[in-house]
């Protein structure tokens, strides 16, 4: 983790070099999902309700699913960006390295500018949170944090998972966005409003549901049955990123060099 550190440390002091340009693009940022919450705020302005879903209900789901997205981007930016790697040969050096080429791929770039999109979901978080009548406890508190935690390694695995295919197709897929942004996208509602084939792909394939849908019925008071389930659903999320692990260290093993 040292050598983690460093590496955010110096990504830091390099985009900070253009300082104009990195407020730029974080002001960039905190407009975009404001756009997208704008369409939510007038969605429900004019229907009132979402099949049972208030207005700050789904606010508090989007603020999450967002939050987590904004982290995964700017920490998980180097599985995002990996093709590079590939089609430049620079991860031949990352190989010949003494330390691990998740380490190293993770480290390679981050995105500070995402901050923007990381404000804006916090105040969106903390309006709703404000404006639900919600009963709270340590047990939900610390829900809430799993929740955020388990959605960055969900994106953070996709990515992982979209850079491993670039060992066999050197460019990047842009299917991956499907899962990453359309993920996002899907997400910031709660699942039972989709149709039940959806909202089981994204609960047992691509676990958002542990993110957001079912835990966040816990923390509203909107369970049925045993809600110890409801609460540990984000764990079970986390374990997304096992998986994902054991395919990028498959990809790592076929990699054939570039021979330059």
């Amino acid at each position: 983790m040292t050598l983690y550190f460093k590496y955010l440390l110096i990504l830091f002091k390099s985009q900070m070099q253009y300082r104009t340009s990195f407020w730029l693009l974080s002001i960039g940022q905190f407009f975009i999902p404001f756009s997208v919450f704008a369409g939510l705020y007038f969605l429900f302005e004019r229907f009132g309700q979402i099949k049972g879903w208030e207005f700050f209900e789904v606010a508090l789901c989007f603020a999450v699913i967002h939050l987590a997205f904004s982290l995964s981007e700017c920490f998980a930016r180097g599985f995002d960006t990996f093709s590079s790697l590939i089609i430049k040969g620079d991860f031949d050096r990352v190989l010949v390295r003494p330390r691990s080429t998740f380490l190293q791929v993770l480290g390679s770039k981050f995105e500070f500018t995402r901050i923007g999109r990381l404000l804006q979901s916090g105040i969106v978080l903390i309006w709703a949170l404000i404006n639900l009548p919600i009963e709270w406890s340590l047990v939900k508190a610390v829900t809430l944090l799993f929740m955020i935690t388990s959605g960055v390694l969900i994106f953070t695995g996709i990515y992982m998972l979209a850079a491993t295919m670039c060992f066999w197709t050197v460019q990047g897929l842009e299917v991956a966005n499907i899962f990453t942004d359309g993920g996002r996208e899907m997400a910031q509602y709660p699942l039972n409003i989709y149709q039940k084939w959806v909202a089981r792909i994204f609960t047992y394939v691509i676990p958002f549901g542990t993110v957001n849908y079912l835990p966040l019925m816990f923390i509203l008071g909107k369970t049925q049955g045993d809600e110890i389930l409801y609460m540990l659903t984000p764990l079970a999320g986390s374990l997304f990123i096992i998986p994902c692990f054991l395919v990028w260290q498959i990809g790592v093993r076929h990699y054939r060099s570039t021979g330059s």
